[in-house]
């Protein structure tokens, strides 16, 4: 029962002891896959991750090309053993609706000008899920689309805020998720701080979401932080051998 779950204590301290704006350990590999043209591999609190893309490439069927830019095709799938109660293999309703969400994240991001015609497919695998998976599935795809070489404005950083125990808190845990009162999942453009992507569920005043929206976009920055370490610590040995 949400009543028997302390989600703060005495302390002011969260269930796994981080502070109210505090990240989970994140860690982040780029180009774990040899037959995608990018891709990243994304540990995030217990989610695991994996993000690949394909691509830039005739789109097809035909009728679906359009003539002036790329379409960006995301595919957010949760695996079947990914949660404790088995998912019924393939999407749903849920799979298809953060599918639309990053791939739209993703189009204000990319320069699809540049590849008329073309398609551009980004998968992303939940492998095991904790809370949090768009945004830590959109912040692998922004990995993997930048070690696939795909222009784009900046790389997409996403991160969540929310309210439990009536405190605004960074980055939601499991049971936080599951008994809080409200989540803030948001994507930014780190350099311009354009907002991608902002979704809400639950209830939060002005003041609290106004707060949540700040909590989120500084962890935002801070992901930003750990996607560029990932993709130096895979190119700049070869850079300094060159």
């Amino acid at each position: 029962m949400k009543s028997d779950i302390k989600l703060i204590d005495s302390k002011g301290k969260r269930l796994d002891g981080r502070k109210f704006d505090e990240l989970r350990k994140i860690k982040i590999e780029a180009g774990v896959l040899h037959r995608a043209e990018g891709s990243c591999y994304l540990e995030w609190g217990e989610n695991k991750i994996l993000a690949a893309v394909y691509g830039p490439r005739e789109a097809i069927p035909k009728h679906t090309q359009n003539p002036l830019r790329a379409i960006v095709k995301a595919r957010y799938n949760m695996a079947a053993f990914s949660v404790e109660d088995r998912k019924r293999p393939g999407p749903d309703r849920r799979s298809r609706e953060i599918s639309k969400v990053i791939s739209e994240a993703l189009e204000n991001i990319i320069l699809t000008e540049k590849y008329p015609r073309a398609s551009i497919d980004v998968n992303i695998e939940v492998l095991d899920a904790e809370a949090g998976t768009r945004c830590a599935g959109l912040t692998a795809a922004g990995v993997a689309l930048a070690d696939a070489g795909i222009p784009m404005k900046d790389i997409p950083a996403s991160c969540a805020a929310g309210k439990i125990e009536d405190q605004v808190v960074l980055d939601l845990g499991k049971e936080e998720d599951n008994y809080g009162n409200a989540d803030l999942p948001i994507a930014i453009s780190p350099r311009s701080g354009e907002v991608l992507l902002l979704q809400m569920d639950g209830h939060l005043t002005e003041d609290e979401f106004n707060k949540a929206l700040n909590l989120a976009i500084n962890g935002c920055k801070i992901v930003s932080d750990i996607q560029k370490k990932a993709l130096l610590d895979k190119y700049q040995p070869a850079l300094e051998v060159d």
